[in-house]
C-alpha cells in the first residue's frame, strides 16, 4: 500500500506500481468504441500509460494535453490515457480538446487494472478510482519507468517519462 495525498490530506492505494524491470501486468480496458483492449493490442510498440483519476479535472486534462503534444515525437509509442471516465466522456474530451494523438482507455468494466497496477485509491473522497501515475512499458512489455505522483493535484514528471521512451 502506498500513501499519497489529496490537497495535502493522506489517502492510500491498494499496492505499489510495477517495478522497473518487471513484466507489465496485462489488462482489459475499454476504448472509445467500447472495445476491450489489452497489452497484446499494442504488440511491438512502446506504451506510455498516463493513469489519471478523471479527465474532468484540470491536472488530468493538462497531462493528457502535454502527452498528446509529445506523441508525434515518439512514432513507435502509443500514449494511453487510463481513467475511470466512461468512454463517451473520454471521446467528448478528446474531441473538444483536440487530443487525437493519445488513446483513451476506461476502467469502467472492472477495477482489475487499478488493482494490478497498485493505483486503486482505497480511502478518502476518491476511493474506487485511480491515483495519478505514469508507467512506461517497452516493446517487450517490460516496465522501464514508473512514477506514482505523490499529490493528486500535482503533474507527473514529464521529462523522466519521455526519457524512458528513448
Amino acid at each position: 500500500m502506498a500513501q499519497i495525498t489529496l490537497a495535502g490530506n493522506p489517502i492510500h492505494t491498494n499496492g505499489d506500481l510495477p517495478k522497473v524491470g518487471s513484466p507489465a501486468p496485462d489488462f482489459k480496458l475499454q476504448d472509445a468504441d467500447l472495445k476491450d483492449l489489452s497489452l497484446a493490442d499494442f504488440k511491438g510498440k512502446k506504451k506510455l500509460l498516463n493513469i489519471v483519476p478523471s479527465l474532468d479535472t484540470p491536472t488530468c486534462a493538462l497531462s493528457t494535453k502535454k502527452f498528446n503534444e509529445q506523441a508525434a515525437k515518439h512514432p513507435n509509442t502509443v500514449m494511453l490515457i487510463v481513467s475511470a471516465d466512461l468512454p463517451f466522456a473520454q471521446k467528448r474530451f478528446c474531441s473538444a480538446e483536440n487530443t487525437n494523438s493519445v488513446k483513451t482507455l476506461s476502467t469502467m468494466r472492472s477495477r482489475n487494472f487499478a488493482k494490478d497496477y497498485g493505483v486503486l485509491i482505497t480511502d478518502g473522497p476518491l476511493a474506487g478510482i485511480t491515483a495519478r501515475a505514469v508507467v512506461v512499458i517497452d516493446e517487450n512489455n517490460k516496465v522501464v519507468h514508473s512514477e506514482l505522483v505523490p499529490e493528486i493535484k500535482q503533474e507527473p514528471n514529464y521529462d523522466k517519462a519521455l526519457a524512458a521512451l528513448k
